[in-house]
């Protein structure tokens, strides 16, 4: 019922930079939180940073000061801005979106997009 569209990954040298976008289409209801979530090979999926409504945001500490989250409303997009990649930051990072559907909240993903660093 929701499609996240996710663009902007690539292959970067230590260092580097990134800006990851995510833009939600169709039967939206009401946007909690939007955010990102990553996962490395042998590694749980893991939250890098999220965003709410109100424009509360909340970073893993790998990330804090690297990666800023931000949102266009008008757009439905999220993006996150990466800087200073490190190698340890390579993984398949997903869009994320939390919406309240009625009583209860439905979450939906995008299909995951690869961002790898080189040392």
């Amino acid at each position: 019922q929701v499609q996240l569209v996710e663009s902007g990954g690539g292959l970067v040298q230590a260092g580097g930079s990134l800006r990851l976008s995510c833009a939600a289409s169709g039967n939206i209801f009401s946007i909690n939180v939007m955010g990102w979530y990553r996962q490395a090979p042998g590694k749980q999926r893991e939250m890098v940073a999220t965003i709410t409504n109100t424009l509360s945001t909340n970073y893993a500490g790998s990330v804090k000061g690297r990666f800023t989250i931000s949102k266009d409303n008008a757009k439905n997009t999220v993006y996150m801005q990466m800087n200073s990649l490190k190698p340890e930051d390579t993984a398949v990072y997903y869009c994320n979106l939390l919406d309240d559907i009625g009583p209860h909240s439905r979450q939906s993903w995008g299909q995951g997009i690869q961002v790898t660093v080189s040392s």
